[in-house]
């Protein structure tokens, strides 16, 4: 019982943890920046150092190095304070400080730049050319891009004039319309899937050798007398008639003929004979019956 409870409590501790670490990390980046503030510079440096090792994006990796390169200015490490700049730039080329930093400090990174762009753009081109290559054009282009935006960016103004940085802007640009061109549109959605039409089948037909089908029951079905004599030996003949739901005859058919001249003549009587209607499982259906006919000679 007790390990149980020890399990379930935990749990929600983990969880608390996990959420908090983040907020740990800036409130301690914040605490850097405070030391900072106030000039104690070691005391900084030392809080930065501790996160830089456990610093999990590279959002939080910026603003520690940022801060480090200003503690190290103000304590004079300039050569430590560069290596921090070239760490931030390798990161994001394009990095600048905000506005509230001081002209040295802009200065600092511009200069950075100035040595580290032309570099970092001819192995962007290198690695955006060898993305083409390969047909991997969604990024190719994005590199392509960012090629052309760190040659267009003010510290390389002049260095992107003359070759080989001005021969690569046109290249980048070539091959950026290119990979775009190239990327494939997105596949359509699959067109939905029509439901089958309903096929209206006639209904069924039952017959009398079906099990769990109680027959119809004639409510009249007079067979009408014959024209003229009648053989001694009679006439005999089949009728078909299909009787409906409603106990009427739906159509009727000679099967074996009684004599040409009666055969119409039953047929029509058999169109106006009546039913209680055939039943499959207590429901009304269609049934076949099939009717013998035998017409006699009158007796003597």
């Amino acid at each position: 019982m007790i390990m149980r409870v020890l399990r379930m409590a935990v749990v929600p501790l983990v969880a608390v943890l996990l959420i908090a670490a983040p907020v740990r990390a800036q409130d301690r980046i914040a605490a850097a920046q405070d030391l900072y503030a106030t000039a104690q510079y070691d005391e900084a440096l030392s809080v930065l150092g501790r996160l830089s090792a456990e610093a999990t994006s590279s959002a939080e990796r910026q603003s520690i190095d940022l801060y480090r390169t200003l503690c190290l200015f103000a304590v004079g490490r300039r050569d430590e304070a560069d290596r921090a700049i070239k760490g931030i730039i390798e990161r994001d080329p394009l990095y600048r400080p905000g506005d509230d930093q001081s002209p040295r400090t802009h200065a600092a990174f511009s200069d950075a730049r100035k040595r580290m762009l032309p570099g970092i753009v001819q192995q962007q081109y290198a690695e955006a050319k060898g993305a083409f290559d390969r047909k991997e054009f969604e990024a190719a282009a994005g590199v392509f891009k960012r090629v052309i935006d760190a040659l267009n960016d003010p510290d390389m103004a002049s260095a992107a004039q003359h070759p080989p940085l001005s021969d690569l802007r046109t290249l980048a640009a070539g091959f950026h319309d290119l990979s775009v061109n190239a990327i494939p549109p997105p596949l359509p959605p699959p067109a939905p899937v029509a439901a089958p039409a309903p096929v209206n089948l006639p209904p069924r037909i039952y017959a009398a050798e079906e099990s769990g089908v109680r027959p119809p029951q004639a409510i009249a079905q007079e067979l009408p007398g014959y024209p003229g004599p009648v053989p001694p030996m009679g006439l005999k003949g089949i009728v078909e008639v299909v009787i409906n739901e409603a106990g009427a005859v739906e159509s009727a058919a000679m099967i074996v003929p009684v004599a040409s001249n009666y055969d119409k003549i039953l047929l029509s009587a058999a169109s106006r004979w009546q039913f209680v209607a055939a039943t499959a499982n207590g429901a009304p259906v269609k049934f076949r019956k099939r009717i013998h006919v035998n017409v006699a000679p009158p007796a003597r």
